[in-house]
């Protein structure tokens, strides 16, 4: 059987891995090898939007797999153009890219932005403005766009271009500004790495009109956030604006690797013949999964059904009387509880008692349910919750 030896034993030492070896999920449960139970407040950190085992999705999935589940982009292939067609109209943008994954969406919004910068202004307007405590990915070029230095050992040299500002300071982005050198900013509506730290709309307001008045691409890095995580259907429209940009992964393939990038008509046609490409981005099979997903999450009823449970879950943990508790903050179904003491003890707490928490920031339980959990699994998480805390 399985166990923690054998793991570390053949694949990289890389994640600090729980004693737990995972067999099945259904709903928004997981059970492991001793067929223990667990209340999934992690969602695959976000990707299984639609909790484990849909019978629907399963079907979709497997209704492919018997047709073709890979071809490349030399060819058209209907679920791409179908999954493109349903983003940019739930969007009110442009065009697509498909990728496999948010590092990957970020870093091609980087090129867009770069490229669009060179195309008008030439040479030395490449610098990419991103926000301190933010994640990006772990690629080269998105962990140097990543505004936290503990990301940043190691790994020299870094790709160079890329300067930080403060999160909710309209003057301090205004001081980055002065060389007239940026091309793009990048902002995560709500900071989910950094310790679910939400963007003020003041500040979001203030940004895009900043952007708009310099000739600024503006990215909304939605990897985390987006595709109803919010309450709506992506976060940006929680803030009254729409970005130049959007890209997404996680939750958009509910539990198969895709990202996405999502352009307006300022940047839907920056990309020409042989500027980018993907060879599994935008596969028949992951496409499949993300029409499946947008159709169920873009429901109205569905999305208003997030936004009552949020309202429930976070007043709930707001109700909880402890010194332990520092601030209780998020969005939809994205919520942070920042906490005094190790974090980590927190989370195995939860662990005994059947219940998955991550963490975030330097002390904050992150909680990333799927969408579709119910009234009654949220209210055994905040009776836990309050056990622990």
């Amino acid at each position: 059987m399985v166990n923690k030896e054998e793991y570390y034993k053949y694949i990289i030492n890389n994640y600090k891995v729980h004693d737990i070896v995972i067999e099945y999920g259904k709903g928004t449960y997981l059970y492991d090898n001793n067929k223990k139970k667990y209340l999934d407040l992690t969602s695959g950190i976000g990707v299984n939007s639609l909790g484990y085992c849909d019978e629907e999705f399963v079907e979709e999935l497997k209704n492919q797999l018997s047709k073709i589940s890979h071809t490349s982009n030399l060819f058209i292939n209907e679920n791409t153009v179908e999954a493109a067609k349903l983003l940019v109209q739930l969007s009110k943008m442009d065009k697509v890219f498909f990728s496999n994954s948010g590092a990957e969406s970020n870093e091609c919004a980087i090129k867009i932005a770069r490229k669009y910068s060179y195309d008008k202004y030439g040479f030395g307007r490449d610098k990419i403005l991103t926000l301190k405590n933010s994640f990006h990915g772990r690629t080269l070029t998105t962990l140097k766009a990543t505004g936290q230095e503990k990301f940043h050992k190691y790994f020299y040299p870094f790709p160079e271009g890329f300067i930080y500002g403060e999160a909710n300071n309209i003057e301090n982005i205004l001081s980055k500004l002065n060389k007239n050198n940026v091309c793009a900013i990048i902002v995560e509506p709500i900071q989910g790495e950094g310790g679910v730290l939400p963007l003020s709309c003041e500040f979001v307001t203030k940004l895009k009109k900043v952007c708009n008045e310099r000739d600024i691409i503006l990215i909304f890095d939605e990897v985390q956030c987006g595709i109803g995580r919010t309450g709506k259907m992506f976060a940006f429209e929680n803030f009254d604006v729409t970005p130049d940009i959007v890209t997404l992964a996680k939750g958009l393939g509910g539990g198969v690797p895709i990202g996405a990038v999502i352009c307006n008509e300022k940047t839907s046609g920056v990309f020409k013949y042989g500027d980018h490409g993907s060879t599994y981005g935008g596969n028949p099979l992951v496409t499949t999964a993300a029409k499946y997903v947008l159709s169920k999450v873009s429901n109205t009823k569905f999305l208003n059904e997030i936004n009552e449970k949020s309202l429930y879950l976070i007043n709930s943990l707001k109700e909880i009387k402890s010194d332990n508790i520092v601030e209780i903050r998020g969005m939809g179904l994205m919520v942070g509880i920042e906490v005094r003491g190790n974090v980590n003890e927190y989370i195995d707490k939860a662990i005994e008692k059947g219940v998955l928490l991550l963490s975030a920031g330097n002390n904050t339980i992150r909680l990333l349910p799927p969408l579709t959990i119910t009234m009654n699994e949220l209210k055994k998480a905040i009776s836990v919750l309050k056990e622990i805390l």
